[in-house]
């Protein structure tokens, strides 16, 4: 028999507790729930969860920081669902640790897909740990890392080093927004300057070389005002 995959849900709210509960045990995950940030720790420290749905606004502490207290020792999946809607909250979040975000209110359908895109990007972090690095591979895009070689539809696409370092980055944390100043820091370093123009005229170029209509993409996404988010590996098991 299957183990079944457990949830924390961090929520102080009863109702939006009890309904993410009810939802996901009618779809065979083991949840466990707390009310406070606290009793969060508590039990994500001694259960280790696989996923955890977290909210921001708990009464004793700011969901912040259970998300850089968790980060310092632990990769586990970290959903957020808050009522806060504006832009910087969300990426304040996603630079923390956060590995996605869904704003309140949202729908049964949302919050299963966000599950299980956050579970499968967990289990390709440890498969790729295992298998040397696989390509990623999503409607005709392949990233083989080992190589540095980026193709479409089988046709080798020229990269210059920064378009190759952003893409790379992407299409390994394909399925998560990667917000901007993960990408800067990332690609240019902690010390570059924090202005996302010099981001936004590499993805321009590189969209132009990898989409057939730059206009309407179909690899890279733009999450307004936060970052990118790459489509999803399709070898993603």
């Amino acid at each position: 028999m299957l183990q079944k995959l457990s949830i924390l849900v961090i929520e102080d709210e009863k109702s939006i507790c009890d309904f993410i509960t009810k939802t996901l045990n009618a779809q065979n995950y083991k949840t466990t729930s707390a009310h406070t940030g606290k009793d969060g720790l508590a039990i994500l420290t001694s259960a280790l969860p696989d996923l955890v749905l977290l909210d921001l606004g708990l009464p004793d502490m700011d969901g912040l920081d259970i998300i850089q207290q968790t980060r310092r020792w632990s990769s586990l999946p970290i959903i957020v669902i808050s009522a806060r809607t504006q832009e910087r909250e969300k990426v304040a979040a996603l630079d923390a640790g956060a590995d996605d975000y869904i704003t309140k209110p949202f729908g049964t359908d949302e919050l299963l897909a966000r599950i299980r895109t956050a579970i499968r990007h967990s289990n390709k972090i440890m498969t790729d740990s295992m298998n040397n690095n696989r390509p990623y591979s999503a409607k005709g895009l392949t990233v083989d890392f080992d190589k540095r070689l980026v193709t479409v539809d089988g046709n080798e696409i020229h990269l210059t080093r920064v378009e190759y370092k952003i893409v790379s980055m992407l299409a390994k944390n394909s399925g998560k927004v990667i917000t901007y100043s993960s990408l800067i820091d990332q690609v240019w370093g902690p010390y570059a300057d924090d202005n996302n123009r010099i981001l936004r005229v590499n993805m321009a170029n590189i969209r132009r070389k990898l989409e057939k209509n730059p206009g309407e993409p179909v690899y890279i996404f733009t999450e307004l005002g936060i970052g990118y988010r790459m489509i999803e590996d399709e070898n993603i098991e």
